[in-house]
């Protein structure tokens, strides 16, 4: 039983727990493995986030199941948030489960692949709000699923944010920062690997060091990372908007390795919406916000999500979301419609949306976005930007793709690359000047000078 299968499912901050897991299995002796039918054991890293990601979870652990069933695989292993939110339930639920592994219980991946441990009668180590101390270190083993020239680094855990539509804390336990040398250590180590491109996340960037006393961490972490003579990109996901300081801003400016990307999930642009969702602002505050970011970083891209459908929300509430967007003009937008999660404040509350109204103004707001996306886009052509090359397109194997600075790998759109010098060889991972040709509404077409 030495073949490992992992299925991740959810956020990049899960992608790098199965990360984690798999590096202690690989270190102890197993082979990971992308074949499931070759597999022994299977890990389903499972996402409880909200009812879609919880049933995608549900899914894949039957799959692995029925799997083990019919004699294709031999024991599986179910990890992550959903474990956290539904443990006694699963464990009742799911016999043919052989181990459970909560988010703090990494650690415990070697016993849960095990062959000869009955799991299931070993203590459960059940997450509090305040009990939560995993983290893993710059020497931890990591067995990396991102492409050989990308890599996450996830910088903090947990969350004490109190929104009302939100279960992480619950899941993840209390926001916990990792030391400063130990992000540092591993960003060095991966940049000697070949990694051209770090992302920081958390649940919260931008509270980093926080919780440790330190002011500004976030900013001195961006630009000790730029002194790392191998990288070519630092990439912050993730951060809460009332900790946008103007530190964190001058160190994304004055970095030359620091793309001039924000990702800043804003939920709404209602202060009643805001004010039931626990998260507070108006959108005339959240508007200065967005100024003194593009003030303070020149160019920058802004890329934001929302809710659509959030209890209490009227027709009015979306019209200011609406005004909102308009004024603004994110780069980026993602936009969800609410999920009722038990044991959140936010499913005690009245004034249900329906479901039909729900997706209604996403989509309406996902137009808007649209024509707002394709006309910045457009006012790229003919101009020339630098372009992180990753091989060949997603879409065609006829194209190469790679992403501006302002693209996010597999979140936000590419540019689809259709031609270059002749006899030229482009390099994974390498920075080129591209001439933007053709635009569409989140993609764009260009060719290598």
């Amino acid at each position: 039983m030495r073949k490992v299968g992992f299925v991740s499912l959810g956020c990049p901050k899960n992608l790098v727990d199965s990360e984690v897991m798999m590096g202690q299995l690989k270190k102890a002796g197993y082979e990971i493995t992308n074949n499931a039918e070759e597999a022994d054991t299977v890990v389903v890293n499972t996402c409880g986030f909200i009812e879609s990601a919880k049933a995608e979870s549900i899914e894949a652990i039957l799959e692995a199941t029925n799997a083990k069933n019919n004699g294709i695989t031999k024991r599986v292993v179910v990890a992550g948030c959903l474990v956290e939110r539904y443990r006694n339930d699963l464990m009742k639920e799911l016999p043919d489960v052989d181990a459970f592994i909560g988010t703090n219980e990494l650690d415990r991946i070697l016993d849960a692949a095990d062959k000869t441990k009955n799991f299931r009668e070993l203590p459960l180590l059940p997450i509090g709000n305040k009990t939560a101390t995993y983290l893993y270190d710059f020497d931890t083993p990591r067995h990396r699923a991102t492409e050989s020239h990308t890599a996450f680094i996830k910088i903090a855990e947990g969350c004490d944010r109190p929104c009302a539509f939100c279960s992480i804390p619950n899941m993840r336990g209390s926001f916990r920062s990792r030391r400063f040398g130990s992000i540092l250590k591993e960003a060095e180590d991966l940049a000697k690997q070949g990694v051209r491109e770090i992302v920081l996340i958390a649940q919260d960037s931008s509270r980093f060091g926080e919780d440790l006393g330190e002011v500004d961490a976030l900013a001195k972490l961006i630009r000790a990372l730029g002194e790392i003579e191998d990288l070519h990109w630092i990439r912050v996901m993730y951060a809460y908007p009332t900790h946008i300081s103007d530190a964190f801003l001058e160190a994304i400016a004055e970095t030359e390795k620091a793309v001039k990307y924000l990702d800043m999930p804003l939920q709404h642009g209602s202060r009643n919406v805001l004010k039931l969702m626990k998260r507070g602002g108006t959108r005339e505050s959240l508007e200065k916000l967005i100024r003194r970011v593009r003030e303070k970083v020149p160019n920058i891209t802004i890329r934001t999500t929302f809710i659509t459908g959030f209890p209490g929300e009227t027709e009015e509430d979306f019209g200011e979301l609406m005004t909102f967007v308009k004024n603004c003009e994110f780069d980026n937008v993602g936009v969800f419609t609410y999920s009722d999660e038990e044991g959140t404040p936010a499913y005690d509350l009245p004034n249900k949306v329906d479901a039909k109204t729900m997706k209604r103004r996403r989509t309406t707001l996902m137009k808007e976005q649209a024509k707002i996306s394709k006309r910045k886009n457009k006012a790229k052509i003919g101009k020339v930007h630098k372009v992180l090359f990753e091989g060949l397109s997603q879409e065609s194997d006829l194209l190469f793709q790679g992403r501006l600075q302002g693209q996010a790998q597999e979140i936000d759109g590419y540019i689809l690359i259709n031609d270059m010098p002749e006899n030229f060889e482009p390099k994974i991972g390498e920075i080129y000047d591209v001439k933007i040709t053709e635009a569409h509404d989140y993609d764009l077409i260009g060719e290598i000078l």
